[in-house]
C-alpha cells in the first residue's frame, strides 16, 4: 500500500510553528532586517530607539548629520563650512602666489633691461651656492604644499643681463597650522651670478608691490639681524582678499653673490591687523632662518 505523501516542512520560531500562508522572516526573496528601504531594528523584530516609524541619523538613503569629516556632504547635498582655517590658508597662498610671481616677473624684467641702468665693471662671482625648495621650513614647522620652481620659475631661468645671470629659480608654498588658523610662507627667488646683489634685493620687494591689487602698507626698511652674514630688507604689503578686504602681512628679501630671494609671512589669524603690528624683526630673523635652509653649495 502506497504512502501519502509528506506535509511540506512548516518553519518554526522560537515559540512553535509560524501560521500557514504568513510570511517568513529572513526566507529566500523576503525583506531581511535593516535590508534595502527597510528601517533597521534594534533587536530581533524592534524598532531602533527614536521611535516608532521615525528614520535613523545615518541609516540607508538618510541624510548624514554635518562634521563627520572635512568635505562630508550635509542635509540635502550641502557642503558643509571648511575646517577651520583651511579656507584661510588656501586664500593666503592665493594671495601670496600672486606677489610672489609679481616679484618674480619684475626679476624677469630688471635682469633683461639691467638692474640700476648702470652695467658694474669687474667679472661676475662665482657660483658656489644654489636655492632649492626643501620639504620642510624652519625646523619642520612649515610643510611644503607645492613647488612651482619648473612652472612658474622657468620664465626666470636662463635670464642675463649685464649684471647678472639667473641659473635657476626656486618658489614654494608652505602651510603650518596654528592654535588659531593657518599659516602660509612663500618663498620665491633664483640663484646664479649677481654683481648687485643689494639692487635685486630691493627689486623683490618693489617687484612683489606691483602685483595685482597689492600695495605698500610699510616702505621696506634694512633690518638685518646682528650677526647676519647678508642684509635683510622687509616691509609691510597689503593685498586684496577673497572678499575685497584688504590682508596685511610682512615680506623679506635678500641678496647675496649666488641667490636672491623674498619671503611672505601670513596668517589667518592676522588678517585684520594694521601695518604697526607686524614684528619685522622677527621676520627678518625667520628669513636668516630659511636661507640657512634653502642656500646650499653646488655640488
Amino acid at each position: 500500500m502506497s504512502m501519502p505523501p509528506p506535509p511540506p516542512h512548516q518553519p518554526t520560531g522560537p515559540y512553535g510553528p509560524y501560521p500557514a500562508g504568513q510570511p517568513q522572516p529572513g526566507g529566500y526573496g523576503q525583506p531581511q532586517p535593516g535590508g534595502h528601504g527597510q528601517p533597521q531594528p534594534g533587536g530581533y523584530g524592534q524598532p531602533q530607539p527614536g521611535g516608532h516609524g521615525q528614520p535613523q541619523p545615518g541609516g540607508y538613503g538618510q541624510p548624514q548629520p554635518v562634521g563627520h569629516g572635512y568635505g562630508h556632504p550635509g542635509p540635502y547635498g550641502q557642503q558643509p563650512p571648511p575646517r577651520k582655517g583651511r579656507g584661510g590658508t588656501v586664500a593666503l597662498l592665493v594671495i601670496g602666489g600672486l606677489v610672489v610671481l609679481g616679484a618674480l616677473g619684475y626679476g624677469v624684467k630688471s635682469i633683461a633691461d639691467g638692474v640700476g641702468g648702470v652695467s658694474s665693471s669687474g667679472a661676475f662671482p662665482k657660483a658656489e651656492y644654489k636655492l632649492t625648495v626643501p620639504k620642510s621650513l624652519l625646523d619642520g614647522e612649515y610643510t611644503l604644499l607645492q613647488d612651482l620652481s619648473g612652472t612658474e620659475g622657468a620664465a626666470l631661468t636662463g635670464k642675463t643681463s649685464a649684471d647678472t645671470r639667473a641659473d635657476g629659480a626656486a618658489i614654494g608654498q608652505y602651510t603650518a597650522q596654528g592654535e588659531q588658523g593657518g599659516k602660509v610662507i612663500v618663498l620665491s627667488g633664483f640663484h646664479g651670478q649677481v654683481k648687485k646683489p643689494h639692487l635685486e634685493r630691493g627689486s623683490v620687494l618693489r617687484g612683489a608691490a606691483t602685483a595685482e591689487n597689492a600695495t605698500v602698507a610699510k616702505p621696506a626698511e634694512d633690518v638685518t639681524p646682528t650677526g647676519s652674514d647678508t642684509a635683510i630688507e622687509c616691509a609691510v604689503l597689503s593685498a586684496e582678499g577673497a572678499d575685497g578686504s584688504p590682508v596685511l602681512f610682512p615680506m623679506c628679501a635678500w641678496g647675496d653673490a649666488n641667490t636672491v630671494a623674498g619671503v611672505a609671512f601670513m596668517d589667518t589669524a592676522a588678517t585684520d591687523a594694521q601695518a604697526g603690528d607686524f614684528d619685522l624683526a622677527e621676520a627678518a630673523e625667520r628669513t636668516v632662518a630659511i636661507r640657512a635652509e634653502v642656500r646650499t653649495p653646488i655640488g
